[in-house]
């Protein structure tokens, strides 16, 4: 059925982050030869005026903290993640800057907060791995403050043709070579390969969040469409 479909595919995921939490940041990094950062970077700046110390900041799959601590330099945030050797990882990264994070174990389809309190909510990496990315925008839609501004950071189908078959080779034969390799655990990276290919191009995406009730849904290509960030907001 459906339900022990989503909880095999919940489960899988889980262990898979877990097996490789140790070694994530490292090979986030190295594998985008360090443009991770410019991106989170870029999504925080995006997002600059809506930030506020008064309204806290609900960062989603939020993982080992990058984008929740990046966001912390301008509000409160609010981390989940379903993956706790991820979250401990975090909490560490968060204890030596003394940032303004708070981790939450939980999960992005059934989040633990009522209707409308977050003013922005942010997930990096993330939609693609949920078992329906459509509940997971809803339960964005929920939590969000009308007014609100939703942040979808994600990889995506690179612009130019030659610049496409060069990414394509490198994700479909290096990158799971050498994750699998640092990782030391053999699957995860030949699963990121498999997942982004699958997942929803730049249009795709935006008009699935249209779907879902989000207005003013635009996106920006990053690194010649490698990445794309899409924004979207709660009607007030």
């Amino acid at each position: 059925t459906g339900g022990h479909a989503w909880e095999g595919h919940r489960e899988r995921v889980r262990r898979m982050f877990a097996a490789i939490a140790p070694r994530y940041d490292l090979l986030n990094h190295l594998l985008s030869l360090n443009v991770d950062r410019f991106w989170r970077r870029f999504t925080v700046r995006q997002l600059r005026p809506h930030l506020s110390s008064k309204a806290p900041v609900l960062d989603l799959c939020c993982g080992t903290g990058d984008l929740a601590l990046e966001l912390a330099q301008q509000a409160d945030v609010i981390g989940v993640d379903f993956c706790r050797p991820m979250l401990r990882i975090g909490q560490a990264k968060i204890a030596r800057r003394r940032a303004r994070v708070l981790l939450v174990e939980g999960d992005a389809l059934q989040l633990p907060f009522p209707d409308g309190v977050f003013s922005v909510v942010t997930i990096a990496f993330g939609l693609r791995n949920l078992e329906s990315p459509e509940r997971g925008l809803r339960e964005i839609y929920r939590v969000l403050r009308p007014g609100g501004v939703v942040a979808v950071l994600e990889f995506s189908q690179p612009l130019l043709p030659i610049f496409r078959h060069v990414f394509r080779f490198y994700f479909r034969n290096l990158l799971p070579r050498i994750g699998n390799w640092i990782s030391g655990v053999p699957g995860p990276y030949d699963y990121l390969r498999d997942s982004v290919q699958a997942f929803l191009n730049q249009r795709e995406l935006a008009r699935l969040m249209e779907a879902v009730g989000f207005t003013a849904v635009r996106y920006i290509n990053l690194t010649g469409g490698i990445a794309a960030l899409h924004l979207g907001e709660k009607t007030p």
